[in-house]
């Protein structure tokens, strides 16, 4: 039913069935890692998003705070590549002015092209329970402009925090589907949880229905911990794939598969991780996380960005793999 799905990792090539195993054999290394050295001195970007706009591929993603005034909050850069290997930061979206809802910072990025627009989703920092997804549109994919209704969705229900975090936007069987992380009442574990909107939306807080009352993934595996978030999704031959985070940061976090046939119930294609973390000393010893899925449309290859380090949180590097659809 399913095609097979595999890596190949830079001379060799690795397969990992989607009804197999989802493990990575460590077969290689992608020469790319890059980081965001602007604010701290040291490679520090988290939380990678792709898109593929006017000829250039542009990579959003969550910086920390800097020292400079004006670098006060979490904030999401901007870079621009022609390759997806090289890349150079060309700006930086950072709290709005008097904007209430911001002030703490915002981070973790998604992103759609529509037309000729790029649109933004990301979440409030810092709030706790209150924070929640916003979004923001922009024609030059550098100057964004706020939607009037942010926050544009916060989860309710007993199943939940109340809290928004790492949204993801695809377009499935005639919907906008967003996937978000959330977490259980007493703010202890990370959890999955979706709302839909029609394909004509602004995305604007009306437009957004909670798709059910309860978590679409939630840890169960001994690898995963108490946290599942960063959920990223990509639609092939009908069948929508989710690459999530499995595990607080550096616990180590790692990155699992599922799939779904109808947006909202997910199975996980294997007990294992999909993409686990480096072995000891390599670059990625404590971490692989937060994926992104990215389809490039010139192309049609499709690769897995991710973050991941070796020292415990001290700094963050980008990298990706490619994959491969059997």
């Amino acid at each position: 039913m399913f095609k097979r799905l595999k890596f190949a990792i830079m001379m060799g090539v690795c397969v990992c069935g989607v009804t197999d195993a989802q493990r990575l054999v460590p077969e290689g290394d992608n020469p790319m890692k890059w980081g965001d050295t602007s604010r701290t001195g040291t490679p520090f970007s988290k939380d990678p998003h792709v898109v593929g706009f006017e000829g250039d591929y542009l990579m959003y993603y969550s910086i920390p705070p800097g020292s400079s005034p004006g670098e006060e909050g979490w904030a999401i850069g901007i870079a621009r590549s022609k390759d997806l290997d090289n890349w150079s930061k060309i700006g930086e979206i950072t709290p709005a002015p008097g904007c209430e809802y911001e002030k703490n910072g915002l981070c973790a990025p998604g992103a759609i092209v529509r037309n000729d627009t790029i649109h933004l989703f990301y979440q409030t920092y810092g709030n706790g329970p209150k924070d929640a997804i916003c979004h923001a549109w922009s024609t030059d994919g550098i100057n964004f402009t706020r939607n009037a209704t942010n926050p544009v969705f916060h989860p309710t229900g007993d199943w939940n925090s109340g809290r928004a975090i790492d949204a993801e936007v695809v377009e499935y069987n005639g919907k906008y589907h967003m996937y978000f992380a959330s977490r259980t009442p007493d703010h202890r574990v990370q959890i999955l949880g979706v709302a839909t909107a029609p394909l004509s939306s602004d995305f604007s807080r009306d437009c957004w229905t909670q798709a059910c009352d309860s978590s679409i993934l939630f840890p169960e595996l001994e690898w995963e911990g108490e946290c599942i978030e960063a959920p990223s999704a990509i639609v092939n031959n009908g069948v929508l794939y989710m690459a999530y985070a499995g595990a607080y940061n550096n616990c180590p976090q790692q990155i699992g598969l599922a799939y779904s046939l109808d947006g909202i119930r997910f199975h996980r294609l294997s007990v294992n991780p999909f993409l686990e973390v480096g072995a000891a000393g390599s670059w990625n010893s404590s971490e692989s996380g937060h994926p992104h899925l990215f389809r490039d449309d010139a192309d049609g290859k499709t690769y897995l960005f991710f973050q991941g380090n070796n020292t415990m949180g001290g700094n963050w590097v980008i990298s990706k793999r490619r994959l491969i659809w059997e």
